[in-house]
C-alpha cells in the first residue's frame, strides 16, 4: 500500500496491555472471552428470532437485527486480536493486515453511525406519523436504507487507506495498542504526520457530528410529538419506545466524542485504549439487552423458541 522501497518495517508488534501483571492479564483474558462469547451469542439470538418469528418481522426489528449483525463483526475485528495478545503475549501483524484492520474497524464504525440515523428516522415515523408508518416504512425502503448505510460506511472509510498509504515506517515497530488504529500508526511513522494529525480527527468528526445532528433533528421532532400527546399513557409508551435507542446513542457517541472532540494527538494512547475497549466490548455486549432481550415481545418469542427446541430434543414418548 505504501511505497515499498521506502518502508523498512515489514510488520508491527501489537503490545496490548503489556504493562499489566501476568495474572491480571490472564483474568482479563478470561473475562474478555466470556464477554465476547455472550456478545456473539446474544446478537445471534436476536438475528435468529427476527428471522423465524413473524411478530418481529417489522421495520424496527429489521434494523435492530442488522445492527446486531454489525456488532458481531465490529467486536470481532478487535477482540479476537486482544484475546490472542493476552493469552500468548505480543502479536506480530503484517503491514497490509494492519492497514486492513484499521480500514474495517473504521468502516464498521461509520456503518453503525448510519444505522443509528436510520433507526432514529424509523422511530420518528412510528411516533409522529403512526397512521402512515406502514405506507412509509415499506420493506423495499427499509432494505434500501440498510444497504445505503453499509455502502456509505465502507466508502467513507476509504480515506483511512489514503492516509495510511502516504506513511513510511523505518523505525520502531511496537504498537502500544491492542489493534491497528490510526493514532499509534501516525506516532510510529517516520513521515511528516503533522497534517495527518489535523486531517484525521476532522474526517472522523464530519460523519460523527453529521450523523449526530440528523439524530438530534429526529428526536426534536419526536419529543415535540410526545409532549403534545393528550394521554399520559401514550407519552409513557412513546418514551419507553425511544429509551433503548437513546441508551445506545449515549454509549456510542459518548465514547467517540471523548476520543475525537479534541485533536487526536492530544489524546493519550492509554486513554485511547481504555475508551476503545469500552466501545468495542461493552456496547456490543449490552446491545442485545438494550434493544431486545428486555422487550416483552422478544422475550415471548425467545421462550417459545426454547420450548420448540426442547420438544424436538426431548419428544414425549
Amino acid at each position: 500500500m505504501g511505497p515499498g522501497n521506502e518502508t523498512a518495517v515489514a510488520e508491527f508488534i501489537l503490545e496490548g496491555f503489556s504493562g499489566l501483571d501476568q495474572r491480571l492479564q490472564q483474568f482479563l483474558s478470561l473475562l474478555l472471552l466470556l464477554t465476547y462469547l455472550t456478545t456473539v451469542t446474544g446478537n445471534t439470538v436476536i438475528i435468529f428470532l427476527m428471522c423465524v418469528d413473524h411478530r418481529l418481522q417489522t421495520p424496527m426489528y429489521f434494523f435492530i437485527s442488522n445492527l446486531a449483525f454489525l456488532e458481531i463483526w465490529f467486536t470481532s475485528s478487535t477482540t479476537i486480536t486482544l484475546l490472542v495478545i493476552l493469552s500468548s503475549g505480543r502479536r506480530p501483524i503484517s503491514l497490509s493486515s494492519c492497514f486492513a484492520q484499521c480500514y474495517f474497524y473504521s468502516a464498521l464504525g461509520y456503518t453503525e453511525f448510519s444505522l443509528l440515523v436510520v433507526m432514529s428516522f424509523d422511530r420518528y415515523v412510528a411516533i409522529c406519523q403512526p397512521l402512515h408508518y406502514a405506507a412509509v416504512m415499506r420493506q423495499q425502503l427499509c432494505t434500501h436504507l440498510v444497504v445505503a448505510a453499509w455502502v456509505l460506511g465502507f466508502t467513507l472509510s476509504r480515506y483511512h487507506l489514503v492516509l495510511l498509504s502516504k506513511l513510511t515506517f523505518c523505525g520502531p515497530n511496537k504498537i502500544h495498542h491492542f489493534f491497528c488504529d490510526s493514532s499509534p500508526l501516525f506516532t510510529l511513522s517516520c513521515s511528516d504526520t503533522s497534517l495527518l494529525w489535523k486531517a484525521d480527527p476532522i474526517l472522523i468528526l464530519f460523519p460523527l457530528l453529521g450523523s449526530l445532528c440528523l439524530i438530534l433533528v429526529s428526536y426534536m421532532g419526536i419529543f415535540h410529538c410526545i409532549l403534545h400527546m393528550p394521554a399520559a399513557s401514550g407519552r409513557k409508551k412513546a418514551f419507553a419506545t425511544c429509551s433503548s435507542h437513546l441508551t445506545a446513542l449515549a454509549i456510542v457517541y459518548g465514547c467517540c466524542i471523548v476520543l475525537y472532540a479534541r485533536p487526536t494527538e492530544e489524546v493519550s494512547l492509554e486513554t485511547n485504549r481504555i475508551v476503545v475497549l469500552l466501545n468495542n466490548v461493552l456496547y456490543p455486549f449490552l446491545n442485545p439487552f438494550i434493544y431486545s432481550l428486555r422487550n416483552k415481545t422478544v422475550k415471548l418469542a425467545l421462550k417459545e423458541a426454547i420450548g420448540r427446541a426442547k420438544v424436538r430434543l426431548f419428544p414425549q414418548s
